[in-house]
């Protein structure tokens, strides 16, 4: 034992090698040191999944999959389109009218918003993780390794995720490129599987990641001895045997004598006050508490303390067997945010579909953003349990068939519905989301081939639409652009961005303005036509107008925006970035004489 103490302390003194193979030497009984470890370096492989991207499902430009292999522009800084962009940044999303109102009970410790996962060649243990940033650094908040390796043919069981490392959001003081290589800590498994998570709600801009490397050795290095255990959201046994009470004040027996209640002070506390208390608990905080004594278990099994349940936070734990525990809980449940929860098998239409039937009759918000586990079975189960449901989030479901869509035309009372990256057709459309004339919806980018016919529906059944995003919707024309905003003039919320068929020349633009006085978001991203006279038309006929980007375009001087601004004192965003006639000198001088609005110009180095 002494020899291995030494040998410990000599190690962590010692090179790196020497610390990954003193235990080997120590298992082996050697008394000279072992050869040192090779390590092994390696770009990703493959992106598996990712929540959000800029870019389009049919080209490279701003998408995820730029971060698959070798660098493309570090050590360059600027906007690239090589590299990977998230579809949001900032706090402008979440003031938009279409932004749901946060879940209760969020832990203050989850930043995440965005998530990519990425595959290496070969498992290792890793010793170092590197992320080439190059634009607008200090979004990631999060980096994890899975047991699981991707590459095997058998299917995972088992799964298991460990935090490398996990950091707050910050603003970093310049946008320049960054090899961002955080201290992780050690793991038990070998993995070829890692996981970044962002927050860039403190950028100034988009953040740009180049590429990520992963190293690590084939031996397992020498780990600490003892690890204290976890208590984690499936750890929640109500047995009674392990529920007790402690001493406290009296009560009154039927006797007449008086008896030890053993709940302390908690006897003089009103029961709201109590509940109250108990309301600022996370989930598994509360869990745990229910263990604790009779008292505090019948207080945090109120079904008033679950009727809204953000389970997004516990994606890696989450299972069929803790939706069990929930269940008996959540007959009041109003509010479910499942979203990234589920994948590689985590989740089973037996134990989603159980949950739902006992908790789903008084939901009226169901958040399903990437849940893989979705198949035609669960949107069946979600339309005959939640008939209330008004808020429907199926955010890069891309693995739903197009027929599963069919079931939302049960959900009467749907009032947003947010559809991005998935597989829906326009067919589908036709009887499912567009089916109820009073529908009044959120609905975001929708996979399908003709959107004139999409905006035709719209225009005709949806009268009091307030937001549509429309992002990267390619064969959208004129025509079904006049037809919607002629339809739908309740609209405050509308994103054309990279919608490359819409031509100016056409006045569809000052024909959208002149429609929609209610406008307060509107983007006309990478659209080259856009001139001034679409600019002027939006100032005197969009007083109420709070972001717009026209970024990309060539014909809009700054004499256009000056006036812009003059005539919507509410705006608060404007992208201007590779507007050849905005250049810097004009930026400048527009942002001195309107201080209170974020003029956005991207630059490429």
């Amino acid at each position: 034992m002494f020899y291995y103490i030494c040998l410990r302390r000599r190690s962590r003194s010692g090179t790196r090698g020497e610390a990954l193979t003193s235990r080997r030497a120590v298992e082996s009984g050697q008394r000279a040191v072992l050869p040192v470890s090779v390590e092994v370096e390696q770009y990703a492989k493959e992106v598996l999944d990712f929540s959000s991207h800029y870019g389009s499902e049919n080209s490279m430009s701003y998408t995820m999959w730029n971060l698959a292999g070798v660098p493309n522009v570090y050590p360059s800084s600027g906007d690239f389109t090589q590299t990977a962009v998230f579809r949001a940044y900032g706090t402008w999303w979440e003031q938009c009218a279409s932004a749901p109102p946060p879940f209760r009970r969020t832990p203050k410790g989850f930043h995440s918003q965005d998530y990519i996962e990425l595959a290496f060649e070969e498992p290792v243990y890793p010793t170092a993780v590197e992320v080439l940033e190059t634009y607008y650094p200090g979004a990631i908040v999060q980096i994890l390794a899975c047991s699981h390796n991707p590459f095997s043919q058998s299917p995972p069981t088992d799964v298991r995720w460990e935090v490398l490392w996990s950091g707050e959001p910050t603003k970093v003081l310049t946008p320049q490129a960054r090899q961002f290589s955080p201290n992780i800590k050690h793991i038990s498994f070998p993995t070829n599987l890692l996981r970044l998570e962002v927050n860039s709600s403190l950028l100034d801009y988009y953040t740009e990641l180049d590429a990520v490397i992963l190293r690590g050795v084939k031996e397992r290095p020498m780990l600490a001895l003892y690890k204290m255990p976890v208590i984690d959201i499936n750890d929640l046994s109500d047995s009674e045997e392990e529920l007790s009470d402690v001493g406290g004040p009296f009560r009154q027996g039927s006797d007449g004598k008086h008896q030890r209640t053993g709940n302390g002070y908690f006897d003089k506390l009103p029961y709201e006050l109590i509940q109250l208390i108990l309301s600022h608990l996370t989930l598994p905080d509360l869990c745990r508490l229910a263990q604790s004594c009779k008292l505090l278990h019948q207080h945090c099994c109120d079904p008033l303390q679950y009727t809204q349940l953000s389970l997004q936070p516990y994606w890696a734990r989450l299972s069929d067997a803790s939706l069990g525990h929930l269940q008996s809980r959540a007959p009041l449940l109003q509010r479910l945010n499942l979203s990234w929860t589920g994948n590689r098998g985590a989740l089973t239409l037996t134990g989603f579909s159980s949950f739902l039937k006992a908790c789903g009759p008084s939901l009226v918000c169901l958040e399903l953003s990437c849940c893989h586990f979705l198949t035609e079975a669960c949107l069946e189960v979600v339309s005959q349990t939640c008939p209330g449901l008004q808020e429907l989030n199926l955010s890069s479901c891309d693995r739903l068939n197009p027929q599963a869509f069919t079931h939302i035309s049960k959900l009467a009372r749907l009032r947003r519905l947010v559809l991005y990256r998935t597989k829906i057709e326009v067919g589908t459309v036709n009887t499912s989301c567009i089916e109820h004339r009073n529908f009044n919806c959120y609905l975001s980018l929708l996979k399908i081939e003709d959107y004139d016919v999409v905006a035709s529906m719209l225009a005709a059944r949806c009268r009091s639409l307030c937001s549509l995003d429309l992002w990267r919707c390619r064969n959208l024309t004129d025509r079904g652009l006049a037809e919607l905003v002629s339809g739908c003039k309740m609209l405050e919320e509308l994103d054309l961005g990279w919608c490359p068929t819409l031509q100016s020349s056409t006045g569809c633009f000052q024909h959208l303005a002149r429609n929609l006085p209610r406008l307060r978001k509107l983007f006309l991203t990478a659209n080259r036509t856009v001139r001034d006279s679409d600019i002027e038309e939006l100032a005197s006929s969009c007083p109420s107008l709070q972001h717009l980007d026209i970024l990309g375009t060539r014909l809009v001087s700054g004499a256009s925006l000056k006036k812009l601004l003059q005539s919507c004192p509410k705006l608060v965003l404007l992208d201007v970035s590779f507007c050849s006639q905005i250049d810097m000198r004009v930026v400048q001088e527009l942002s001195g004489l309107f201080p209170n609005v974020a003029l956005k110009k991207s630059f490429t180095q």
